[in-house]
């Protein structure tokens, strides 16, 4: 199409650099460096928390047992293997008596001889009591006979002096006995010693449980308290957990937790905690909670990974923001507040934080504030910016 009439070329360039420097402004402030950036916003509420921890752990036993003997000796035979199921009193292990059996029908023997001294002594105390009487009544009837001027004193004397004799002789008799008793308490004492010995060699499952290690074969020789056998109680699994310090406001025992084996990810199994150690770890920042199952799972071995979250108490009316919108500038902690058009940088304290990504504000913020959630790169405080309903999707 021609025009009407011509134009300078000279406007022509001019009208064509103009247009130009038009659009690289639009495009400029649109999607360029001095574009507003574009945010999305969230509007600070009240509402309940529900809390929850969470922390990685480790399956264990509560009740676990180190069986061996409780002297040195050579193991003679090992009667179970790693993974039976043993029940209480049953016979895991024994170890070779060497002397004991010896020791023991020595023992018998003793104590067989020190039961004949105490049946002689009471024989013999019986003895000298009945030698008392006598002399007694003799001694007696000669008195009597003397004050009659029949006998003389010097034979009085006599008898007096075989009564005494009498009677000392009933006291060594009674002393004999007692020492014939004593001597066949000791014995006693030292055959059931040896008894002892004899059965502790006999290693017997402490309590109804699993086999989890077999350290010795026989033949092997073993120190004093040195485990042949390990075996737990399969009831008293539970997972010992790690969890964050900075968040553990609130954690008690009885609270219900959810956890998830290492070998079935898919699978939930409902727990809580049972004990809270009396000790934190202080290189990683973390406390440690037993958490229990509420039923046990099929399968489960002790050594396994596990993830668990603990389910806190309920915080009622919380001020609540995503925990997406918080931000740090340099060493402080905070959210960018959108206050009429313009960015300000507020600092705030944080509490709990639910699994729905919702975190309680405790100081900084009050309802009705509009905070930045997400934002197309990092604010500053001087920054245009651009509301818009979400990020994915909207045209500059």
């Amino acid at each position: 199409m021609k025009l009407p009439f011509h134009l300078p070329k000279g406007v022509v360039l001019v009208a064509a650099g103009l247009a130009v420097l038009l659009s690289l402004g639009w495009l400029a402030t649109r999607t360029g460096p001095l574009a507003p950036v574009r945010v999305t916003v969230a509007e600070v509420a009240r509402g309940e928390l529900r809390p929850s921890l969470f922390g990685i752990g480790t399956v264990e036993a509560r009740r676990d047992y180190l069986i061996g003997p409780t002297t040195a000796g050579r193991v003679q035979r090992v009667l179970v293997d790693v993974g039976e199921a043993v029940v209480a009193g049953q016979l895991l292990a024994e170890m070779e008596p060497v002397d004991l059996e010896a020791r023991q029908r020595a023992g018998d023997a003793a104590v067989a001889r020190a039961r004949n001294a105490v049946s002689t002594a009471q024989a013999q105390l019986s003895d000298a009591a009945s030698r008392l009487a006598l002399a007694q009544t003799e001694a007696s009837r000669y008195e009597d006979l003397g004050r009659q001027a029949f006998v003389a004193s010097s034979v009085v004397d006599g008898k007096r002096q075989q009564e005494n004799s009498a009677r000392a002789q009933l006291a060594g008799a009674d002393a004999a006995l007692a020492g014939a008793r004593h001597d066949e308490e000791r014995l006693q004492a030292e055959r059931q010693a040896t008894g002892q010995q004899r059965a502790n060699i006999r290693l017997l499952a402490p309590a109804n449980g699993v086999v989890t290690a077999r350290d010795a074969e026989p033949g092997s020789t073993v120190v004093a308290g040195q485990a042949v056998l390990k075996m737990m109680d399969p009831d008293s699994l539970w997972v010992r957990t790690r969890l964050d310090q900075s968040r553990s406001s609130g954690l008690r025992d009885g609270l219900p937790a959810v956890i998830t084996l290492r070998s079935s990810a898919r699978e939930a199994h409902a727990g809580k905690v049972t004990r809270l150690d009396p000790f934190s770890d202080s290189v990683t920042e973390e406390r440690i909670a037993q958490v229990a199952f509420e039923r046990l799972p099929a399968g489960v071995t002790t050594g396994e990974m596990a993830e668990v979250v603990v389910r806190l108490p309920a915080v009622q009316d919380a001020l609540l923001i995503p925990n997406a919108a918080l931000r740090r500038q340099g060493s402080l902690s905070g959210v960018w507040l959108h206050e009429d058009g313009k960015l300000r940088f507020a600092r705030i304290r944080t509490g709990a934080e639910d699994p729905d990504g919702r975190v309680q504000v405790l100081e900084g913020l009050e309802a009705g504030d509009a905070i930045v959630v997400y934002s197309e790169r990092e604010l500053k405080a001087k920054d245009r910016i651009r509301v818009v309903p979400s990020l994915i999707g909207e045209s500059p």
